[in-house]
Order: structure tokens, then C-alpha cells, then sequence
């Protein structure tokens, strides 16, 4: 099976110079940390009774929240995952979290219950 590419706007033209434009093609630049205005949720739903530690508003490149992801799991000693924008950090360590994104220049707080 093929992947359509999402084209906009022009269906036909008669330029034969014409290079169609298509979405999602350039990826958003990574806002500096005092820019960023991160929120951590705690989350227990739909993890086998598991908590975990949800951080959101992470505006900027893939590798960047995968980068900043690797950093949380180092300093705590805990596994998770970054993707879709955001980190997910395994345990309850929503403190510890605002503590070191404060230590490396982020805007960030507790959101949620």
C-alpha cells in the first residue's frame, strides 16, 4: 500500500514550472528553554494500575524531546518514552521533574490532579 501525500490547494496546472507544496514537510524549530512552558500530569488510566508521569507543551523538534526525555530518565533512574510530543516518565516523580526542568532553564509546573 502506497502513502498518499498530503497535497493543498492546486489540483491541475498548466505551468510547467509548477512544484506542488505539500504539508508537514518542514518540521517546528525547538524553542529556547525559557520559552517553553511545560505542564506534568499524573496519569494512572489505561497503565495496568501503573503511574506515570506526563509531560506536555514541548514545542520544537523530535530529537530535542527525545534528548530532554533522556535527560528526566537518567537523573530519576526510571524508564519511559518520548513521542507525539510528549515525555512520559514511569513512576510518581512529579517534584523531582519540576525540580530538575527549573535547573535547566524550563518554565514548567504540576497541571492536573
Amino acid at each position: 500500500m502506497s502513502k498518499k501525500k498530503n497535497i493543498t490547494g492546486v489540483v491541475y496546472s498548466t505551468d510547467p514550472n509548477f512544484q506542488y507544496a505539500f504539508e508537514g514537510s518542514k518540521e517546528q524549530e525547538t524553542l529556547p528553554p525559557q520559552q517553553q512552558d511545560l505542564r506534568i500530569f499524573i496519569e494512572k488510566k489505561h497503565r495496568g494500575g501503573k503511574t506515570a508521569n506526563i509531560i506536555k507543551g514541548f514545542i520544537g523538534k523530535q530529537e530535542d524531546l527525545e534528548s530532554l526525555g533522556k535527560f528526566l530518565k537518567t537523573k530519576l533512574g526510571v524508564g519511559g518514552s518520548a513521542k507525539d510530543g510528549e515525555i512520559i516518565i514511569q513512576g510518581d516523580f512529579r517534584d523531582k521533574i519540576v525540580e530538575l526542568l527549573l535547573s535547566k532553564g524550563y518554565k514548567s509546573k504540576k497541571a492536573g490532579g
